[in-house]
């Protein structure tokens, strides 16, 4: 699958799992607590392209709803590009509905 999300309660180690998948490749981490990661993201569908050739793990996805939207035009392009699996990991808390 282009895009996977990783749900559980917080401190169950969603984290630390996404960082050994990222050891093993080309990758990016965000975290979208912080102000820093989130800026990067001012132009996500710019930034997130410009990334297309590595796994982009992000963590804490909820706090950025509008970024679903975004994510899925670019998994249908990856797609016409040949773009296929292990593009996006998204990290989040379980109690919250990702796809509201």
């Amino acid at each position: 699958m282009p895009a996977v999300a990783l749900l559980g309660p917080r401190q169950f180690g969603k984290t630390t799992l996404a960082h050994e998948i990222a050891e093993g490749r080309p990758s990016i981490y965000l975290d979208l607590e912080s102000d820093a990661d989130r800026a990067k993201l001012a132009d996500p569908e710019f930034y997130l392209a410009a990334h297309e050739e590595q796994l982009v793990i992000l963590d804490e996805v909820h706090r950025m709803p509008g970024i679903f939207q975004i994510l899925r035009g670019l998994v249908d392009r990856g797609r016409r590009k040949g773009l296929r699996a292990g593009r996006f990991l998204l990290l989040g808390a379980a109690s919250i509905d990702l796809l509201a």
